[in-house]
């Protein structure tokens, strides 16, 4: 007779079988083909209790078991002042999982609370400085992070339509304050709704927002959140055409800086103008 699975065996199984095209398969496909980890990586997988990290860091565990390319993980999670029955939930569902984290405090939540402006902002900055920090600690040389496609078509539009600006999530990124360390999102080609999909599945409740100046916004979708009126407007557009997503993502795959009229790589800015009179300007697009 054959063993019996675990729970989280099960779980696991549901990832590779049940949900093997929109979730592992992606989940592979956003490793190799932004070249996300090397040989002889250690990870540092940053767990905020909710699904998109709980998931990815079940994926996480179970490629390093059977990758052809060697590398390890340790699971981090960061106490930045959950009520403690949130983070019992992280634990319990850690346990579940069978991933073997390691916790530590930071008071973020009591410094942004005093924060009228931006809250979301000075939070995730401060939270990714405790992360690299106690990742370099661990002698980590990455943290992946829990961001998903989502996550990256929702930011492209938040830069065009609220912070006037072309940009994207990019899937990783050298650590500027950090030396030798990196930042990689592994689930950056799984959608959400197939997360919602696996964790309904399978029955399991994570976190949504913890934080007592966010969580009526992150639970509702109501409070007047920019990011919540981006998601509004995704699923209208969604309605009309079900490509919108890829299409809003390509259009960062492809673009053409001869069609810009100005652009800088973080620091030059270039104009269309400074070469216009040389030539190299492109014919007219209507043609």
């Amino acid at each position: 007779m054959e063993n019996e699975m675990t729970r989280a065996e099960e779980i696991m199984s549901s990832v590779v079988r049940k949900f093997r095209k929109p979730i592992w398969c992606k989940f592979l496909e956003g490793i190799k083909t932004y070249e996300m980890i090397k040989e002889n990586d250690k990870i540092a997988v940053c767990i905020s209790g909710g699904k998109d990290s709980m998931l990815m860091a079940m994926c996480i565990k179970q490629l390093s078991k059977y990758t052809k390319i060697p590398f390890t993980a340790e699971f981090l999670v960061m106490d930045p002042g959950y009520e403690p029955e949130n983070r019992q939930r992280i634990i319990d569902n850690a346990a579940l999982l069978d991933i073997p984290i390691h916790i530590f405090d930071a008071k973020i939540f009591d410094a942004v609370e005093v924060i009228g402006k931006n809250p979301c902002y000075m939070c995730a900055r401060m939270r990714r400085g405790y992360l690299y920090k106690n990742a370099k600690e661990l002698g980590c040389n990455k943290i992946a992070l829990g961001h998903h496609f989502d996550d990256v078509i929702e930011t492209i539009l938040m830069g065009m339509l609220y912070g006037s600006q072309m940009q994207t999530m990019m899937p990783k990124l050298h650590s500027e304050n950090f030396e030798g360390m990196e930042l990689i999102r592994p689930m950056y080609m799984v959608r959400e709704a197939d997360i919602i999909n696996w964790r309904d599945y399978n029955d399991l409740h994570f976190l949504n927002c913890a934080c007592s100046v966010t969580k009526t916004i992150d639970v509702t979708g109501d409070g007047g959140s920019k990011r919540q009126e981006i998601k509004q407007l995704l699923r209208q557009l969604r309605a009309v055409d079900t490509k919108i997503d890829m299409h809003i993502f390509r259009s960062v795959e492809n673009v053409n800086l001869r069609t810009l009229i100005s652009y800088h790589d973080g620091g030059e800015y270039h104009h269309f103008l400074d070469d216009y009179d040389e030539g190299r300007s492109i014919k007219d697009s209507k043609k």
